[in-house]
């Protein structure tokens, strides 16, 4: 469609083009809207046929699916559909769990410089994210010492951590599982063809090529649906690794500041 509204445009230029230009003659004008309306016609024609492609490429998966059997068809759709869900769930919290870093640990040392450790902890409460919280675990032991800083820091990272892990197996669970139930499919549907066999006494592919295309139906699906939950489950475990990074470069950064404060003490 983009290529047809370029078309036109450029039909509108040139016949607003040839209005103003008295010297051009009509048979050219002619032949320049003739070889424009013929290019339109092919690009509609091939938007209906791409469309129609589509079309069909959704009814033949329709049919495909439904020639699986719901057995191991419909479990196997039930763990994509599982899956995308935990995976999408988890790309939302790992987003939102994101933090300018630089920007927090600038403000924090502002904060402890004008305001002292309760300035710095207000700045990390107002702060969304697992490294605000872990800035706010270490300060709310700042007083103490900065060992006991140090070690609260420590500790609820882990707790950050498994947050950030948080359902992440049940999407490794569902990569494994899917393909498995596939060949699990594909394996009963080829004892059913060897018993359509035995019980004709005669090898005819008639009797067997439908079971055993069913059979693969099968593994395709689940092959498919590992595929696509190995997608996200790569880009979740990278999302992670990134903020638990961020983590472990904050709290570094963390207790120079409260060794620096404690020193100007």
């Amino acid at each position: 469609m983009k290529k047809l509204f370029s078309i036109l445009a450029i039909a509108a230029l040139v016949l607003v083009g040839s209005n103003n230009v008295q010297a051009a003659p009509a048979k050219a004008l002619s032949t320049n809207v003739s070889l424009i309306s013929a290019s339109a016609g092919t690009l509609l024609a091939q938007d209906e046929a791409a469309s129609a492609q589509s079309e069909s490429f959704q009814q033949e998966s329709k049919q495909r699916f439904i020639e699986g059997g719901p057995g191991f068809m419909g479990i196997v759709l039930l763990c994509l559909i599982l899956g995308l869900a935990i995976a999408i769930e988890r790309i939302i919290y790992l987003n939102l769990s994101t933090t300018n870093t630089a920007k927090l640990a600038s403000s924090v040392e502002e904060a402890l410089k004008s305001g002292g450790v309760s300035a710095a902890k207000e700045v990390c409460r107002d702060t969304k994210g697992p490294v605000a919280s872990i800035y706010y675990q270490g300060l709310d032991r700042a007083d103490e010492s900065v060992e006991a800083a140090e070690k609260a820091v420590v500790a609820y990272g882990g707790v950050q951590m498994g947050q950030l892990e948080k359902n992440v197996s049940w999407i490794s669970l569902f990569i494994a599982l899917a393909p498995m139930l596939g060949f699990m499919g594909t394996v009963i549907g080829m004892i059913q063809a060897f018993d359509k066999i035995q019980a004709a006494g005669d090898m005819n592919p008639s009797l067997v090529a439908g079971g055993i295309k069913v059979a693969l139906l099968t593994t395709v699906f689940g092959l498919i649906v590992a595929i696509i939950l190995q997608i996200f489950y790569n880009y979740i475990v990278a999302k992670i690794d990134s903020i638990v990074n961020d983590m472990e470069d904050a709290s570094i950064t963390l207790i120079d500041m409260l060794v620096a404060y404690k020193n100007k003490k």
